[in-house]
């Protein structure tokens, strides 16, 4: 995680945790010639609103104008995660097991880097996903450190 994220996390918890909402994400990056501060916020039951976004956009302005920790203009963006939100924190893939997801690894396991599956379990060593390759199903295996990128994903296939 980079400094300015780490820090806006500091300054917005805060607010989420009196709105009881959650956060699942903040992205700082740059596209084009813009500067974009994107912050991802769901309820512990999911689903959000436009008015829940905007309640702690104002918030989170306000304390981003007071405390000033990004020298660069930018664009603040307060949002849902979307139907395929990002799987990182330990509680996120203990609330997605059972559920369909994309796994990408650093390396290849089975000959793949990318699975799509229902995770079917999730402890500290990795995580089981049931994946479907061709008309069979396997179990696949993958271990914590090799997981790149983890998001939910819908099944096409049902």
């Amino acid at each position: 995680m980079s400094k300015v994220t780490t820090v806006i996390e500091e300054l917005v918890t805060p607010i989420l945790d009196e709105l009881n909402l959650e956060l699942v994400d903040i992205e700082f990056l740059k596209e084009g010639r813009n500067w974009f501060l994107r912050v991802y916020i769901d309820t512990p039951s999911g689903g959000i609103d436009i008015e829940q976004c905007a309640l702690v956009s104002e918030r989170l302005s306000v304390v981003l104008d007071e405390k000033d920790p990004i020298e660069q203009n930018y664009y603040l963006e307060v949002s849902s995660p979307g139907a395929e939100r990002p799987i990182r924190k330990e509680s996120d893939f203990e609330k997605a097991v059972g559920k369909f997801i994309y796994v990408k690894t650093y390396e290849p396991i089975k000959d793949l880097k990318e699975f799509q599956g229902y995770l079917k379990a999730y402890n500290e060593d990795g995580l089981e996903l049931e994946v479907r390759i061709k008309t069979r199903k396997l179990n696949v295996f993958i271990e914590k450190d090799k997981v790149a990128k983890a998001r939910y994903a819908i099944d096409f296939s049902s």
